[in-house]
């Protein structure tokens, strides 16, 4: 009897197999039959993407072919046969149906919703703030405010073309310059890195080169310079330990990051390093395992409070705007700086976040104008009056000799013998008074004025009078402290008004002055919310921490909680003596009708048990408060505490200080040297817009650094861009380890259409 051979697998001879007794066959409109056994089982048309989901649920189903094999035939993945099984067995065959692609309505960003937001904000509001407002979510804000600003530079790049269509092509008057690479590979510095060990650092080198990213950072040269940051590192941190990297590059590179934005180590990983190379001369920026140990050694040095305090009298040694002593008004206040690791760090009030947390905390000074000066780590828990007085030596070191200085400091600082104290030194006390005092009257208020810098006439209404404080240290003999006292009428929040005192030891300026310089002590608050949004002022720059002295004395907790009991008891003490007046009055008063009164030594006791009991209570609670010391050793408190690294720190802050003043001054330069109509409100942002903008750097006329931005994207501020670079041109500023002289400018209309062509 013959045997029947068997059907083969597939009946065509181009079929995909599918597992052990199946085929897939393709046709070109993307259909597919599939056979099992030889025999066609499944099939669908091109473009039915339910028939064949659901010819691929069928196979799994009847175990055609494993999961694995069935997913790699149709071109999928296992989980999305899957998927497709589940939705199949939920909601039928109509639930394998493809979804529908694209926007599922109408857009709801129309021209005028478009128009709206960019009006909102504009106006200052948040995204989320304007989304509420129109009805859309933040992502469609952000895609609107883009549709609008692609829409402006299509009109305005619509505009140039005709305008250029419409003018005669004459070329500038400007010499023309070699055309520039665009983007070169860096000068090769293999050489010189082979050799680091041996050589202290490697120098800026520069080559020609175009359309240099992060170009716009050479503008901070000259106000760098200014600060005296590279000088005073020099000069009290010496040279690193040789290598690639010298001490120069690492802060500048440190103080151009901050200034684009990234003030840590870590951002160093959102610039490509060789572009930011480029603006350090170098072939690649240092990455932040080098910036981490290079700042580590330069702090091993032990001499960042030399660095601070020479970066103080080189700041407080130059004139300030106008010629002005820099020295003569200087705000003082705490920072605390939250911590937020795992180490065990003294806990400390947050004015900021409104309760105890870990904590850190130093003490600034700062200028008139509110740029940092001089900081110190403060002692863990001490008082802003204990800093002050510790801090005055150390000014008057910087200061260099013995002109009076007004110092100005908020309640923090309150206490009439350290008044009394910083007026012997020879500086003036600026502050506001502390706790409830009298009314001044109403008959002692003039209006008194002062000429701010700007030239605008400020004008209050004010009392200008002498108080006595009685001196703490002195209260048995009564000795007081004469200080002068400027009192000013304010509105309060339940609709009423308030006196307010301002205290100061200068009896020199007017009344107007003094108000003035109060307020302007808001300046410092500033510059630490400044410095926190844009250079990271409350970063942990080291890991590093020490054990803290275990024989610090710090407060007694539990002489807080005794003198708790003090008060709770000489409440009660109050409470049963006012209880025991009442009921003797009652006992020595006669019923209505009757004259008779009956009244025993028992009774007498009976009614005094109370309050004598409350005298007992209070007399022990006193005893047992007197008996607890104020002061314990931190080691009996709070074994194993630690302090945080402070020279690695304090390295890091000099850094974003001159990063500070850097920005500050090229801020202020946009408001005075330029005809920027919004000067006072946007010149911060135009400069950090700058810092990123794109350039040319052109070393190839002799002993000069030419550096050629490209404009930014409207008129105005590109005008006021330039009328920047012209002036710090003028200040012939050389680039730090060359002798090369920085140029600036920004590049043509006739420039730019020349480099698209």
């Amino acid at each position: 009897m013959t045997a029947q051979p068997p059907l083969p697998v597939a009946m065509v001879s181009d079929a995909v197999p599918l597992g052990l007794a199946g085929s897939l066959v393709l046709d070109s409109t993307g259909g597919g039959t599939v056979y099992l056994h030889g025999q066609m089982s499944f099939a669908w048309d091109g473009g039915d993407e339910t028939a064949r989901r659901w010819t691929a649920v069928q196979l799994v189903q009847l175990k055609a072919a494993t999961l694995g094999e069935i997913a790699t035939v149709f071109s999928v993945t296992p989980g999305t046969v899957w998927a497709w099984g589940k939705m199949l067995a939920e909601g039928g065959i109509l639930a394998l149906a493809p979804e529908k692609k694209g926007p599922k309505r109408a857009s709801r960003l129309s021209a005028d919703t478009i128009s709206r937001i960019v009006e909102l904000r504009a106006t200052g509001l948040s995204h989320q703030r304007v989304g509420d407002a129109v009805g859309v979510s933040e992502f469609s804000v952000r895609r609107a405010l883009k549709l609008a600003a692609e829409q402006d530079a299509k009109e305005a790049s619509e505009a140039a073309a005709a305008l250029a269509a419409s003018e005669p092509e004459t070329p500038p008057v400007d010499v023309v310059q070699p055309e520039l690479p665009i983007l070169p590979a860096p000068v090769p510095r293999a050489a010189e890195r082979t050799a680091a060990g041996l050589t202290e650092c490697a120098g800026p080198v520069f080559a020609p080169a175009a359309r240099v990213p992060h170009a716009g950072l050479f503008l901070a040269f000259p106000a760098l310079e200014a600060t005296g940051l590279l000088s005073c590192a020099k000069e009290t941190l010496g040279a690193l330990p040789n290598g690639f990297y010298g001490l120069e590059t690492i802060l500048v590179d440190s103080v151009l990051r901050a200034l684009a934005g990234e003030a840590r180590a870590e951002g160093a990983t959102g610039f490509n390093p060789e572009d930011l190379g480029r603006v350090l001369g170098l072939d690649r920026a240092p990455e932040v395992k080098t910036i981490r140990r290079r700042i580590t050694q330069a702090a091993a040095t032990g001499k960042a409070p030399e660095l601070i305090a020479a970066l103080a009298s080189h700041h407080l040694g130059n004139a300030g705007p106008g010629g002005e002593n820099l020295a003569a008004i200087l705000y003082v206040d705490g920072h605390v700086r939250a911590y937020q690791g795992t180490k065990k760090i003294g806990k400390l009030y947050s004015t900021r976040l409104k309760f105890p947390v870990p904590a850190t905390e130093e003490t600034w000074v700062s200028d008139a104008h509110g740029s940092p000066v001089f900081l110190v780590m403060a002692t863990p828990g001490a008082s802003l009056a204990g800093e002050l007085r510790a801090l005055l030596p150390k000014l008057r070191d910087i200061i260099g000799d013995d002109r009076p200085v007004l110092v100005g400091f908020d309640r923090g600082g309150w206490s009439p013998a350290l008044f009394a104290h910083m007026k012997e030194q020879g500086f003036n006390v600026l502050t506001w008074r502390k706790r409830t005092t009298d009314d001044v009257p109403e008959d002692q208020f003039t209006e008194v004025t002062h000429l701010d810098e700007n030239g605008q006439t400020r004008t209050w209404t004010a009392a200008d009078t002498l108080v006595d404080l009685p001196l703490t240290t002195t209260k048995k003999t009564g000795e007081v402290f004469r200080i002068r006292q400027i009192t000013r009428t304010v509105p309060t929040t339940g609709g009423g008004t308030r006196q307010i005192h301002i205290l100061t030891t200068d009896h020199d300026i007017s009344a107007g002055e003094a108000i003035y310089r109060m307020g302007n002590r808001w300046r410092q608050e500033n510059q630490f919310r400044y410095a926190r949004m844009h250079f990271a002022l409350d970063s942990h720059d080291s890991y590093a921490s020490g054990d803290d002295d275990p024989e610090r004395m710090v407060p007694n907790p539990a002489k807080t909680k005794a003198y708790a009991k003090v008060l709770a008891a000489r409440n009660h003490n109050e409470a049963a003596k006012s209880a025991t007046d009442a009921a003797l009055l009652g006992a020595r008063t006669p019923a209505p009708g009757t004259t008779d009164i009956t009244l025993t030594s028992e009774m007498v006791n009976t009614i005094n048990a109370p309050r004598w009991e409350a005298q007992t209570l209070l007399e022990h609670a006193e005893a047992a408060h007197k008996a607890i010391p104020a002061k314990l050793p931190l080691g009996d408190l709070a074994p194993g505490q630690q302090v945080l690294d402070t020279e690695t720190k304090v390295i890091h802050h000099s850094i974003r200080m001159a990063a500070f003043n850097t920005m500050m001054t090229l801020a202020r330069e946009i408001r005075t040297n330029t005809g920027y109509k919004r000067g006072n409100h946007e010149a911060h942002a135009l400069i950090r817009q700058a810092f990123h903008q794109s350039g040319d750097i052109d070393p190839t006329v002799p002993g000069y650094l030419t550096i050629t931005l490209d404009p930014l994207p409207t008129h105005a501020k590109t005008a006021a861009l330039t009328e920047l670079c012209e002036h710090l041109t003028t200040t012939k500023t050389r680039y730090p380890g060359t002798n090369l002289t920085l140029k600036y400018a920004i590049k043509t209309r006739h420039q730019l259409r020349n480099i698209k062509s």
